[in-house]
């Protein structure tokens, strides 16, 4: 195992609602039943979050930064593209199994925990409130995202879904 000392901290971001705009997409979770693939399949259109963006940027100057979202395994390639197409520092993502339909909250904490072993968490960037308030309590530095209007559908699909 790598010696945790020699190894700069992690900045962990979230990317719906902190790096990437989702409000051009809501309409998919607004119907029932949710169109699912609707919303993911216009993922590649959201437009940066600007305030995200430079945040994620300036943490690359000490920390490794590392992609911790909700979106399933099959958005992967869409996801990477959108990433390097706004110029956001390299680092690994983390994705939801395509049948993980937990909570974001659990999920979230759970690879938080795991990386938190071998690696400082300098900090934890996200939109989710529950999300925010489990790390916190779990002794995690969180910044909240709140430079975007929240989303009831989307809360919705983050907590009792499991879907984002």
């Amino acid at each position: 195992m790598t010696d945790s000392s020699t190894r700069p901290p992690l900045a962990v971001f979230d990317l719906d609602n902190t790096l990437a705009d989702t409000a051009h997409r809501q309409h998919f979770l607004e119907r029932e039943p949710r169109d699912w693939d609707g919303f993911f399949a216009a993922a590649p259109q959201d437009p940066p979050l600007a305030e995200g963006i430079a945040l994620a940027r300036e943490s690359a100057q000490e920390c490794e930064v590392l992609y911790l979202t909700g979106r399933p395994e099959r958005c992967r390639r869409d996801t990477l593209d959108w990433l390097a197409a706004q110029g956001l520092p390299d680092g690994r993502v983390y994705m939801r199994r395509n049948d993980d339909r937990r909570p974001a909250r659990r999920t979230k904490l759970e690879i938080l925990r795991r990386l938190a072993r071998t690696r400082e968490i300098r900090v934890l960037v996200d939109d989710d409130e529950l999300v925010c308030e489990d790390a916190e309590r779990a002794g995690f530095t969180v910044v909240r995202a709140r430079w975007t209007a929240p989303s009831a559908a989307l809360k919705v699909a983050q907590e009792r879904e499991g879907r984002t």
